[in-house]
């Protein structure tokens, strides 16, 4: 499995967006609505085959399934970077290698884009949503019609009371010199190179 993408969350998606635009330095691109959950988003794309994603609950919409995924029903405070989600090349095969609270698949559809994906029965991933989630993509890859932003992530520290735990149970699916677990409270952030020099986002 390798990384896909980062995915910051808000109470709203303007929040989300603001977050990261100011972070960064630079615009965030169209994204689209899911349905099944109830929640839309907005896109940069980044370096190395990589995306950034803002999201939020969509007002108004009620969601096909609940809970939402990434635990977004229960998401309160500051827009903040949130989820990392793998990407698997079969992810049917590969899901016995995940926690088993992890495996269950959905199936998703955002217009053209089509994708399996990993969303717990709770929408609360292990690890008190720090573990990864994992997608395979059928078909082409929202990174391929996103503008270059010159933006590339350097590393990504993911931070939980237990950190040491996790990283040991993330080893067997995903070796990434990108990314760090450490003990302590419960965090993410990521350090990127920018057109405006490097960045921090959390």
């Amino acid at each position: 499995m390798q990384l896909d993408h980062l995915a910051v969350a808000g109470e709203t998606l303007s929040e989300a967006v603001a977050h990261v635009e100011q972070a960064l330095g630079v615009a965030m691109q169209p994204g689209g609505q899911h349905p099944r959950y109830g929640t839309h988003n907005r896109l940069i794309g980044l370096m190395d085959g990589l995306y950034l994603e803002a999201i939020a609950i969509e007002p108004g919409v009620v969601p096909e399934n609940q809970p939402r995924w990434f635990d977004l029903d229960n998401f309160k405070g500051p827009a903040r970077l949130t989820n990392w989600i793998l990407r698997s090349p079969s992810l049917e095969q590969e899901a016995e290698t995940l926690l088993p609270h992890a495996r269950q698949l959905v199936a998703m559809q955002r217009g053209d884009l089509r994708w399996l994906m990993t969303v717990p029965v709770d929408g609360l991933l292990p690890y008190e949503n720090l573990y990864p989630a994992v997608l395979e993509w059928q078909g082409r890859l929202p990174v391929e019609s996103l503008a270059p932003t010159g933006c590339r992530l350097l590393r990504l520290t993911i931070r939980h009371p237990d950190g040491n735990a996790l990283g040991a149970d993330v080893a067997p699916i995903l070796k990434d010199q990108k990314i760090a677990f450490e003990a302590g409270p419960h965090g993410m952030s990521a350090e990127f190179e920018t057109p405006h020099g490097r960045r921090v986002l959390e």
